[in-house]
């Protein structure tokens, strides 16, 4: 369980203390952006497999204490918490966004802001903060805890990193895109500086996210060992 703990603190770290923080713009400005990328993204792979590894590990380990067990109404709710995630996720890594790595280039775009961006700017990180309160729910383990709470606090705190990140390098060109939009789901919405327009979304990524949530459910247990369904 110690071997877990580290590498979720080191996985954590790389990102949230790291990448986005002024310590990222002291070594692109020392290496340059190209060297900073790949060397980042080979420390995020290897830390990402460490992670796995010893959450493997942990689940078989002694100390692997149970705090809390699924139930029928929990595994029914964990379902359609994963239908959300992966709305958000597919229609993340699907829109153009100018919070996603290189993308940039799309605030001077005079309708960057439709689809997704009109709930949130962070779609992709907001659907993995769901998908990880999903599993927290119905994995009451120990390691489980661990695991998830890390991929959690990863996503939501991306969320203000990115932010900081894109507003020191961008300034007013980021503050009036950051105006537009907000970082919680339907806050802009709901205070009246959007306006939600499904068909925006695209229907094909709304189809892609529900075939992609269905083909893990059914196949949840032959990739994971666990299955997904009630």
């Amino acid at each position: 369980m110690s071997m877990l703990i580290l590498a979720a603190a080191v996985f954590l770290a790389l990102h949230l203390l790291v990448a986005g923080t002024r310590v990222r713009d002291a070594l692109t400005g020392r290496i340059g952006q190209g060297p900073y990328m790949g060397l980042f993204s080979l420390a995020s792979i290897a830390g990402l497999v460490w992670l796995g590894m010893a959450f493997a590990a942990a689940r078989i380990g002694p100390s692997n204490d149970v705090l809390w067990s699924a139930t029928a109404a929990t595994r029914w709710l964990q379902l359609g918490l994963q239908l959300v995630a992966m709305l958000f996720i597919v229609g993340g890594l699907t829109t153009p966004n100018p919070t996603s790595v290189r993308q940039e280039a799309t605030l001077q775009k005079v309708d960057v802001v439709k689809g997704m961006l009109r709930i949130t700017r962070h779609p992709f990180l907001w659907g993995v903060a769901v998908w990880a309160v999903g599993h927290l729910i119905v994995n009451g383990d120990a390691a489980s805890i661990v695991l998830f709470a890390s991929m959690l606090l990863l996503a939501l705190f991306g969320t203000v990193s990115i932010d900081a990140k894109r507003r020191r390098a961008l300034g007013k060109t980021w503050d009036a895109f950051a105006a537009q939009t907000s970082n919680v789901p339907f806050a802009a919405i709901a205070a009246g500086r959007q306006r939600l327009n499904v068909a925006e979304i695209g229907w094909w990524r709304i189809a892609l996210a529900v075939v992609v949530w269905a083909a893990l459910a059914w196949g949840h247990p032959y990739l994971f060992g666990v299955p997904a369904l009630p």
